[in-house]
């Protein structure tokens, strides 16, 4: 469905990011892959992709340095020869109550989750306009739809995707690049996993399919949306989240 395609994904080192690089790379796409900090298991990560018959590409750096990520963008082209899909799933949270909260904080959380995804877009726009065709995929939240006491930083950065998305999606349709987000709700992550069974069960009573989502969940909609079968969808908010925001 993607062969020869080559997929960006920022963040792709574990979680949700590696369950869609994985993905991509099953459905025949080159991978190249983001990271901000050394992991020992990247490179079992690599072979890993490899073994499906693709190219996979490592590439260090922090997606809030704009600068930097425009060396990222240039050196994966270079290497794979083309750009045909960004997925910009890099995020962090610093949790705490709006009362607590450093600015610090609030900065870091704003500068990597929304200014990642404006300098992604704004870097990699330039190869899929000439080539014109591109599918962008933003990771946002159920929270930036919904907000959450003590996430105001986090919810924030996550509603400013959806609106970054929506705008995105209307300058480049002409180009043949589409632009679409997804919002997770609860997924099995290394995250989810250090909560106590007793936050993990309040969480799961707003569930209304009383389970936890799969970071497969999310993979497999971003396969979709990267294909072909989504040529007519632009500008939605997809959420993967039990029903949580209905």
């Amino acid at each position: 469905m993607l062969n020869g395609k080559v997929a960006f994904v920022t963040g792709g080192s574990r979680g949700i990011g590696k369950a869609i690089a994985l993905k991509l790379a099953e459905k025949g796409a080159n991978i190249v892959i983001n990271y901000r900090r050394e992991n020992p298991e990247l490179e079992e990560l690599k072979k890993e992709i490899e073994s499906k018959g693709v190219k996979a590409l490592l590439i260090q750096g922090d997606v809030s340095d704009f600068n930097r990520v425009k060396e990222m963008i240039d050196e994966a082209h270079k290497e794979m020869g083309s750009l045909d899909i960004l997925v910009n799933n890099a995020g962090i949270t610093k949790d705490t109550l709006l009362m607590r909260m450093k600015e610090e904080d609030f900065d870091r959380v704003i500068d990597v989750n929304l200014k990642g995804v404006f300098n992604f877009i704004k870097h990699i726009t330039p190869i899929m306009m000439k080539q014109r065709s591109g599918r962008i995929i933003n990771m946002t939240s159920v929270v930036g739809i919904t907000g959450n006491a003590g996430q105001l930083n986090y919810s924030a950065s996550k509603a400013g995707v959806i609106g970054a998305t929506k705008s995105a999606a209307r300058e480049l349709a002409s180009r043949g690049i589409t632009v679409n987000a997804i919002a997770p709700g609860f997924i099995e992550t290394d995250m989810t996993e250090e909560l106590s069974d007793r936050v993990k069960d309040a969480i799961l009573k707003s569930v209304p399919l009383k389970k936890m989502g799969k970071p497969e969940d999310v993979a497999n909609l971003v396969a979709f949306l990267s294909s072909d079968e989504a040529a007519y969808v632009t500008g939605q908010i997809v959420n993967v989240d039990g029903g949580m925001a209905m």
